[in-house]
């Protein structure tokens, strides 16, 4: 991160723990693109460039002295968290660091999201890039019946400018095109704390997949809306959205009236079942019919000292999910368990677990994120099971960081490297981490000046007050998060 000086801001956001809300944006700062950095690139001055020669000095010493030299860049290295800002500065990305970052504000701030799978292919590399996604607002008190489900289509997303070589004949003006934002809005009554989509498999190639959403409100129901019709809308010229297809058809009352903010599609169930947790402690699953309704058990899973803070399904066993709670726990359960106890129970953390996430590529792999701005991989293959879901003796994680010093609230393996994982927190930072980086001796004596940062760190970007963030699916390396400053869309060179 480079700094810069501030600007006069005409507003300051608030923060959003403890219930309080932002204020509302202008009506004409909502739903645009902000590609402030757009234009910024540095560029080096040619007189400056210095030819590498022997200068006569024996390799040792120069070597070491470029060591030395390299140290000094790292130590005055701005890392979030660590260090404050002087009075009339900002953070600025390093943009040679990406090879895509967009921006957009909403009406209100969206604290999840999550992106749409869609059929322009998978395994995507060209420019400019297109994606589908959805997102729940968090309007303020007092303007509950403002918030709104957003269906988003976001295109012309283009690949960061870079100097072209005189001698290179390419010509990537196709790659070049203003961004475009168009959505579809699914008005809301209450805020949504946690929001999924859910794909049917496609039955005809005339038919697209079904598309669910299910959104955790604040007033306690769980909401399933078909966006089908509202995704396709973007693609057919003079489409309309009626209200009737904004309506839900089904909403989950089993919670009676109590806020939750956990919620998961299974990935194995292609006609849909998902499960919901709320800050009782109570986790309810909720199955599609064969005729398209929704049942939900009576019956609710129980075993939490406190609120389920994440659910989330196992990628490979069909019965088999995970919970998160502030107890500091994290249970494995067999849905099919007349008993509604969990198999195994784990303390994984002295404090609040707000996060988990299954890998996908290695499925005895599970992340976790607490509250203390710790977060952990452990190999469920040593979490032995408890006679009756009793709390088991805390094992060792395989890997677990430190670096963070607020809250995690969003964790996320790649889909295709089980080694890369996205991390979110308080501290304004997404972090992006490859677990396979080890240091050998020497390296390890070139780093060991640099104080609090692990060598699996891989990548920083600032973003305020980020909530949650997730990998595409189709567009590898991209990530789009939300939070209370709008949306970012972005991928890596690293990555």
């Amino acid at each position: 991160m480079s700094k810069r000086p501030a600007e006069p801001s005409e507003k300051e956001l608030e923060t959003l723990k403890a219930g309080e809300r932002p204020v509302k944006l202008d009506e004409d700062e909502a739903g645009e693109f902000e590609d402030e950095y757009e234009d910024e690139f540095e560029s080096e001055d040619e007189d400056e460039i210095m030819e590498a020669g022997v200068d006569g000095r024996p390799d040792e010493e120069r070597e070491a002295e470029e060591r030395e030299d390299a140290m000094d860049v790292d130590q005055g290295t701005f890392i979030p968290g660590r260090h404050k800002l002087s009075a009339g500065e900002t953070l600025a990305p390093d943009l040679s660091t990406y090879e895509l970052l967009h921006t957009l504000d909403a009406p209100w701030p969206c604290l999840s999201c999550d992106i749409v799978r869609d059929n322009l292919g998978d395994d995507r590399k060209s420019y400019p890039a297109t994606l589908y996604a959805v997102a729940g607002t968090q309007a303020a008190r007092g303007k509950e019946k403002e918030n709104q489900i957003m269906v988003m289509k976001m295109s012309g997303l283009s690949r960061m400018e870079r100097e072209q070589d005189e001698d290179s004949e390419d010509d990537d003006d196709d790659e070049m095109s203003d961004p475009i934002l168009e959505t579809k809005s699914i008005p809301m009554t209450s805020c949504t704390n946690r929001i999924r989509t859910h794909q049917s498999p496609q039955t005809t190639s005339a038919n697209p997949p079904t598309t669910l959403t299910a959104s955790m409100t604040e007033s306690g129901q769980v909401l399933i809306h078909d966006i089908t019709p509202h995704l396709a809308s973007f693609d057919t010229p003079g489409a309309t959205i009626t209200p009737q297809q904004s309506k839900p058809i089904c909403t989950i009352r089993a919670h009676k009236s109590v806020e939750g903010y956990a919620v998961d599609w299974s990935p194995l169930i292609p006609d849909g079942k998902l499960v919901t947790g709320d800050v009782d402690g109570k986790i309810f699953a909720t199955t599609r019919t064969q005729g398209g309704g929704f049942v939900t058990d009576t019956n609710p899973y129980t075993g939490h000292q406190g609120t389920v803070e994440e659910l989330q399904w196992s990628p490979t066993e069909r019965h088999v999910f995970a919970s998160a709670s502030n107890d500091g726990t994290v249970k494995i359960w067999d849905a099919r368990s007349k008993s509604r106890k969990p198999a195994v129970s784990v303390q994984v953390s002295n404090t609040d677990v707000n996060v988990l996430s299954w890998s996908h590529q290695t499925a005895h792999l599970l992340a976790s994120g607490a509250d203390d701005g710790q977060w952990a991989v452990w190999d469920l293959r040593q979490w032995k099971p408890s006679a009756n879901g009793a709390n088991t003796t805390k094992p060792s994680p395989v890997a677990s960081f430190n670096f963070h010093k607020e809250q995690i609230t969003s964790v996320e393996w790649h889909p295709t490297d089980d080694s890369i994982v996205l991390v979110c927190a308080g501290d304004n930072t997404l972090t992006l981490w490859d677990l396979a980086v080890e240091l050998d001796d020497e390296e390890s004596k070139d780093t060991a000046g640099v104080q609090d940062v692990p060598p699996q760190l891989l990548f920083v970007h600032y973003m305020e007050l980020v909530k949650e963030a997730h990998w595409h699916p189709q567009i590898p390396g991209t990530v789009m998060a939300t939070g209370g400053s709008g949306f970012g869309v972005f991928k890596t060179i690293s990555v």
